[in-house]
């Protein structure tokens, strides 16, 4: 009994001294290759930049000659949701990559993330950087900051592009809360989507509460649901957007975009209609874009992009930068 005891001892000590060390570095390892920095070091030609716009501090992305192409990624994403365009893009155009306020590594401030408000910390950033006129492309919540820029800076803005997701109207008002019967809840139905993330984001303190240092669980039902081809996102970009919002704080300011669709809605009724070229880029959004977008651009064309979920920037790179380039340099 007295060595089973000692051998218990010493195995609990071993745990305690050597173990814990051991998967604290590996936590550590595991941070480092998903750090920016990190990340940075597979796109040549690219680097990171941070400037303070707003009393913000925003960190992005850039790299390539050319016109200047501002990239806008969406939830629950970083700058990193265009890396597999950005080699492709930077031949031809000065590509921006920016984490807006709340996501990556810019700041999380108590308010601001109506879409508005970060259109114009976008612009600002342009501005500080010498920019009159940009191109702007954007996926998801960020094809909503893009909608917004062009709508309250059309000087800045040449051309738009706007992937998957318009932005909010009175049809976010009308997203049903229960599925349609028969609808699937574990994959996307284009013709009966389920958006319940729209509510549960909506909830102030229980979504921190379930999802902090579970996100990459969280995550993985979101992206199944929404990606045609689960192995479309590697396991290194599932560590990257898992530990983007693995935080209460993280999450919170992802939901902040959310929460601020109400008032989204109400700037979007008192926007004028776009006089720039605008293209919608859809995959299950399209039906979505080809009927919002023309009530608000004069000059707009919808594409669909066949054989791929939501995150078209992953899972169909090559036709999302052709038709990019096609629309950007007609």
């Amino acid at each position: 009994m007295n060595n089973y005891i000692r051998h218990l001892s010493f195995g609990i000590f071993f745990l305690i001294v050597f173990a814990a060390p051991v998967q604290l570095m590996a936590q550590q390892k595991q941070h480092s290759s998903i750090s920016d920095e990190s990340l940075i070091t597979q796109l040549p030609g690219f680097r990171n930049a941070y400037a303070t716009v707003n009393g913000i501090r925003l960190h992005y992305v850039t790299g390539g000659t050319g016109k200047v192409l501002v990239l806008l990624s969406g939830w629950p994403q970083t700058w990193w949701s265009f890396h597999k365009m950005m080699p492709a893009l930077q031949q031809q155009y000065t590509v921006i990559a920016v984490d807006y306020r709340g996501m990556g590594t810019s700041d999380r401030p108590a308010t601001g993330y109506d879409k508005k408000t970060i259109a114009g910390d976008i612009a600002g950033l342009m501005k500080s950087l010498g920019y009159q006129q940009v191109f702007v492309a954007g996926h998801d919540i960020g094809a909503q900051v893009a909608f917004s820029m062009a709508a309250n800076y059309p000087d800045l803005v040449e051309k738009l592009v706007i992937i998957d997701v318009p932005h909010p109207d009175e049809t976010f008002a009308a997203v049903p809360m229960l599925p349609a019967p028969g609808t699937p809840t574990d994959k996307l139905d284009p013709a009966r989507p389920y958006l319940w993330w729209f509510a549960f984001n909506q909830l102030n303190g229980l979504p921190e509460e379930l999802v902090a240092g579970r996100a990459a669980v969280f995550q993985k039902t979101v992206f199944h649901y929404l990606l045609k081809d689960d192995n479309a996102f590697s396991a290194l970009d599932r560590a990257v957007y898992a530990a983007a919002y693995n935080t209460r704080e993280a999450i919170h300011a992802g939901n902040a975009w959310y929460q601020a669709f109400p008032q989204d809605i109400e700037d979007y009724k008192r926007y004028t209609v776009l006089k720039m070229p605008v293209l919608g880029i859809g995959g299950p959004g399209y039906d979505w874009l080809k009927y919002t977008l023309p009530k608000k651009a004069a000059n707009v064309s919808v594409v669909k992009v066949e054989n791929s979920g939501h995150f078209l920037p992953e899972e169909q790179p090559e036709v999302t930068v052709k038709e990019i380039e096609k629309f950007l340099n007609n």
